[in-house]
């Protein structure tokens, strides 16, 4: 088979020398060396060719040909026009157990996070449209505890939309973002008298919840690279005045809202950054991050809102998550808001 396949490689050397020969009208001495050793070559390949069977021929041929011709390259799939959709529910468990006897300390828990995060992009030419959902609510059970307390409880909801600014990356761009709460939030205190856990409701939902809009420049190099600035962007504040007609309550505290009113209007900038990437097949790695500046008052405090999500997939239902968020927002605390989740799941895609 080797044999053969140098055969016809050089049968067609052979070829195309003798094609070039006959173009040449002055014959040299060693054009007519040239010469005979192709009519030498052309005749043993003929021997060959003559003595081996056709369906070999053309079978060994035709695997040659195969083998040897370039490989198409791969054309890189365009963005059509139209409707995108995409889903991902996410639950998440992790529990900790000590018997009696353990000396390190520690109490018992259960705890569940549940997450869903739904697309929805329009695109069409240099226009585009954006809007994704995302709703993440979970609890944790300690022993001996009366009352559960949460470890997530967040509704997002974000619409943005983009006019791609000729052939580059960068587009014109207007966002809406609202941000707010699913259920009651307590702050856990011990009764002096009783000893015993009390709570006390703080927030619950629509209470706060935060609308931002504004227009500004959208650079984007993919849909897991983007970086949105506006810088004017107005922002509302909504509060239930149970929270703020407290005896002795004062203006500020209850998320800048000043007392007896249950809305604050703030002008400023805002930047948000999306930057998503894989480490592996199987592991990726995504970073979001918001920050605001009031205009209005202390322009130089930033809030900041940052999530790191690692993502490591197992099979096509069961993946391990890692998620640390930091926020910092003085109208609701002078600190940083630490939070973070590690545990092993299911996940489903629709």
């Amino acid at each position: 088979m080797r044999r053969f396949f140098l055969t016809v490689l050089l049968f067609s050397f052979v070829i195309r020398l003798s094609g070039q020969e006959e173009k040449n009208k002055t014959v040299s001495p060693e054009d007519s060396i040239k010469k005979a050793v192709i009519d030498s070559l052309k005749l043993s390949l003929k021997k060959l060719i003559k003595n081996t069977p056709v369906d070999i021929n053309i079978k060994i041929l035709e695997e040659t040909l195969n083998e040897i011709k370039p490989k198409p390259k791969k054309k890189e799939e365009e963005e059509k026009d139209g409707w995108r959709t995409k889903g991902q529910f996410s639950l998440l468990f992790n529990q900790s157990a000590f018997n009696f006897d353990w000396q390190g300390g520690g109490t018992s828990n259960i705890s569940g996070n549940s997450s869903v995060k739904y697309t929805m992009n329009y695109k069409r030419k240099s226009f585009s449209w954006e809007n994704k959902i995302t709703a993440d609510y979970g609890l944790s059970f300690l022993k001996n505890e009366d009352f559960a307390r949460k470890t997530d409880d967040r509704i997002e909801i974000n619409s943005r939309i983009g006019q791609r600014i000729g052939e580059s990356n960068w587009n014109y761009s207007f966002f809406v973002n609202f941000l707010s709460q699913f259920d009651k939030g307590f702050r856990f205190e011990v009764d002096p008298d009783t000893e015993e856990t009390i709570r006390i409701e703080e927030t619950h939902f629509f209470s706060p919840a935060f609308i931002q809009a504004g227009p500004g420049l959208l650079w984007k190099k993919s849909d897991d690279l983007t970086i949105n600035i506006a810088p004017v962007t107005s922002r509302m504040i909504f509060v239930d005045k149970e929270f703020t007609n407290v005896e002795g309550y004062v203006d500020g505290d209850y998320f800048g809202v000043d007392a007896g009113e249950s809305t604050r209007f703030e002008f400023g900038g805002a930047i948000a950054a999306n930057i998503k990437f894989s480490v592996s097949e199987n592991f990726t790695v995504e970073n979001i991050l918001s920050l605001y500046s009031n205009y209005i008052e202390d322009p130089a405090n930033v809030d900041l809102d940052y999530t790191l999500n690692l993502n490591l997939k197992v099979n096509r239902y069961i993946s391990g998550s890692f998620i640390f968020q930091s926020i910092y927002d003085d109208n609701a605390t002078a600190a940083f808001q630490i939070r973070q989740v590690l545990g092993i799941g299911l996940d489903y895609k629709f």
